[in-house]
């Protein structure tokens, strides 16, 4: 058989992930060509920072500073879009399909937001637009759910998808400080950024969960309509509540199907801490799919990093050079399902979510205050799975209610809510957290 020729890749961006790639790829050349069936190389590189891009890729690469340079040289068969963001990122990649590149992106945001736009440019092209690095960073979830859960039908997809919160929200737990307290440390220890918001207020997770959502269940990526709540208003003493009552909190990207439609939320979420996922510490990522042949799988691993994410952008080239020949017609569809197939089932909103409640009530220390709280839920039709009251320390006269309620839609727990916060011995907001059994 004879030898083709390498396939020749250009890199737009070259930080943690563009160097992770570029080293993995190098090391690992021999072994990745004997399964692609022949070399990948990336020859052309552009990045702003052009001197520190040379210190990295040395005499292998060209370097420039125009991304557009990589784009328009006609040698280049694969472009790499590590730059992020919803800004230029989105005008290279639709100029790189135009061009007739195929294009892996480890970009969540953009096709998160504009993935529907992306795809059907793509496929007029008749190119490939690969992201396994886009969620859940080193984990092959993406193609799991594409290919490997193809023959199911999917039920639903909780994930802890974001490094960051998971780390914070682990450090809480073990030390019972605060999130302000935490956020700190994280800073200093490189786990958050300077600008923490995406990952702490939820934007991240809330990223990945539409991409799975849309895999999983064959609709548009429609980040408009997620549901996305962060964590930082999550208090130490929650997290204390939680455990004494055989839970933990966890930051879900969650996506299920029922009967009206499809839920897609991200928010802080009680699970039972005998479930696996429950017990993922630290910066790791875990996702769970219950498929209906399958039942439930598990995928555990690190979902950032530089070489971590670069082995998933490294995966996407090898399955282009294999492609690079074929049909376009006979490829794996972007989302799973054929392009004239997707369904516009709609997105429920968050008042139409079917899950159970923790709930922590600060109140006055008298009789009768528990009996008018339970009327209150049976009234609403919400059954209580256990309740939790703290004895009052000496002296005070107010004490924790904590209670965790069955299944529930969670209009009727926001109108309970109300009620139970407007009675005058209800002393404090009261908190509530959504809570999965994950079963």
């Amino acid at each position: 058989m004879k030898t083709m020729k390498p396939i020749q890749v250009g890199l737009l961006g070259i930080g943690t992930v563009g160097s992770g790639t570029f080293q993995v790829l190098r090391r690992n050349q021999e072994e990745i060509r004997r399964r692609a069936g022949r070399g990948i190389e990336i020859t052309m590189v552009a990045d702003l920072d052009v001197e520190r891009a040379k210190g990295i890729v040395g005499d292998h690469a060209t370097v420039v500073n125009d991304a557009r340079a990589v784009i328009a040289n006609p040698a280049i068969d694969i472009v790499i879009e590590l730059i992020g963001g919803y800004g230029i990122a989105k005008t290279l990649v639709l100029e790189a399909i135009a061009a007739g590149k195929h294009v892996v992106t480890a970009n969540k945001a953009l096709l998160a937001v504009h993935g529907t736009e992306i795809f059907a440019a793509a496929a007029e092209k008749g190119v490939v637009v690969a992201f396994e690095a886009a969620v859940a960073g080193g984990i092959p979830i993406i193609k799991a759910l594409r290919e490997g859960l193809t023959a199911n039908r999917i039920e639903w997809i909780a994930g802890i998808i974001n490094g960051t919160t998971n780390f914070i929200l682990s450090e809480m737990r073990s030390k019972g400080l605060d999130f302000a307290d935490v956020l700190k440390e994280a800073q200093r220890l490189g786990y958050a950024e300077a600008d923490p918001t995406f990952d702490i207020e939820g934007v991240d997770a809330g990223h990945k969960a539409t991409i799975m959502s849309a895999i999983a269940f064959g609709v548009p990526v429609q980040f408009d309509k997620a549901h996305v709540e962060g964590i930082t208003k999550l208090s130490a003493v929650d997290i204390k509540y939680a455990e004494q009552l055989g839970y933990r909190i966890k930051l879900l990207g969650i996506t299920k199907r029922r009967e009206a439609g499809i839920e897609l939320r991200v928010h802080p979420t009680l699970i039972p801490t005998k479930r696996l996922i429950a017990n993922v510490e630290g910066a790791m990522n875990a996702v769970v799919v219950q498929g209906d042949a399958v039942g439930t799988t598990l995928y555990y691993g690190k979902g950032a990093g530089s070489e971590p994410t670069a082995s998933a952008v490294v995966a996407d080239l090898v399955d282009i050079t294999r492609l690079h020949t074929a049909d376009p017609h006979h490829r794996v569809p972007y989302l799973a399902f054929q392009p004239g197939e997707m369904k516009d089932t709609p997105i429920l909103p968050i008042e139409q979510v079917v899950t159970a409640f923790y709930l922590r009530l600060r109140v006055a220390d008298e009789p009768g205050v528990l009996s008018k709280i339970t009327t209150i839920l049976a009234d609403q039709g919400i059954s209580i799975d256990a309740l939790l009251q703290r004895e009052s320390a000496e002296g005070e006269r107010q004490t924790d209610v904590i209670i965790l309620t069955h299944d529930t839609v969670e209009g009727k727990m926001r109108e309970a809510v109300a009620m139970m916060q407007s009675l005058n011995t209800v002393l404090a907001p009261i908190v509530s957290i959504r809570k999965e059994e994950l079963a």
